[in-house]
């Protein structure tokens, strides 16, 4: 059987997941079928390490994963940290009073760096449903008070898509603005994508943009899409992300993933 990329990448909430964050029977088994192919499967969230390793243990994966925006590159198999980059949090301070001057006042959240790093959540942050807890503050000095990976802004107002055009427009140049889901946008240190964690868990594996068909659903999945040799938008995706994508499958209710991988197996 041949398969011709070596490596496929999936994002996991609205992509690889469906809405009851399980994985369907047909994806699993094209995913082993790429897999036995001879080409290696990562992962690459947005999802912070800590509220990504129990979905990992659930599916039983055990490879490389990318998460926080490509922040981190973490071990499934080995539940161990292999790289992580942090926000700096002086200029993080900067860029929300700037995007402040700009809107009015935002409601916070931080996602701590490391293996067990709390979600910090500001008085009037609406959290998404998740059986992971959070730890709200209410000193925005308690934002501060440790390492972080990014920050997650919310306008009372202003929908998802024009909070980050115009947090991008007024500090794009300190700062990464993406918008990873709804009632998502997130402050990030200035070049971090998923583009730059997949590059260099692919390196660990020998392996290359080339090699790569990457799957995805949102604006933050863009420079992925860019990185790989091929990217394929699923039917739910954001339309930003269908607009640069090679292909549009089936959503990621209707094992979108699959469709294409099994294409991709018969030749």
């Amino acid at each position: 059987m041949t398969f011709p990329y070596r490596l496929v990448a999936t994002d996991l909430d609205g992509t690889l997941l469906r809405g009851d964050d399980t994985v369907s029977e047909r994806t699993r088994d094209a995913l082993a079928a790429a897999t036995a192919a001879g080409a290696a499967h990562i992962i690459v969230t947005g999802r912070a390490v800590p509220w990504t390793r129990h979905i990992l243990d659930d599916l039983g994966y055990d490879g490389l994963a990318v998460c926080g925006q490509g922040a981190q590159v973490y071990h499934a198999g080995e539940h161990r940290l292999l790289t992580s980059v942090t926000l700096d949090r002086q200029l993080a301070g900067l860029a929300l009073s700037k995007i402040e001057a700009e809107v009015g006042p935002l409601a916070l959240a931080a996602s701590r760096d490391g293996l067990d790093g709390e979600v910090l959540v500001g008085a009037g942050y609406r959290v998404q449903e998740s059986p992971l807890p959070v730890v709200a503050f209410e000193d925005p000095s308690e934002l501060w008070s440790a390492p972080i990976n990014k920050v997650y802004i919310q306008h009372p107002e202003l929908d998802d898509d024009a909070l980050a055009r115009v947090a991008r427009a007024t500090v794009g140049a300190l700062v990464d603005v993406v918008m990873a889901g709804s009632g998502v946008v997130e402050i990030l240190p200035l070049g971090l994508s998923k583009a730059t964690g997949l590059s260099l868990a692919a390196r660990r594996l020998g392996l290359r943009a080339a090699d790569t068909i990457a799957f995805g659903d949102m604006p933050n999945d863009i420079p992925m899409f860019g990185w790989a040799a091929r990217g394929v938008a699923m039917a739910n995706a954001h339309d930003e992300l269908k607009a640069v994508a090679h292909e549009i499958t089936a959503s990621n209710e209707h094992d979108g993933i699959a469709v294409v991988l099994e294409q991709l197996l018969q030749g």
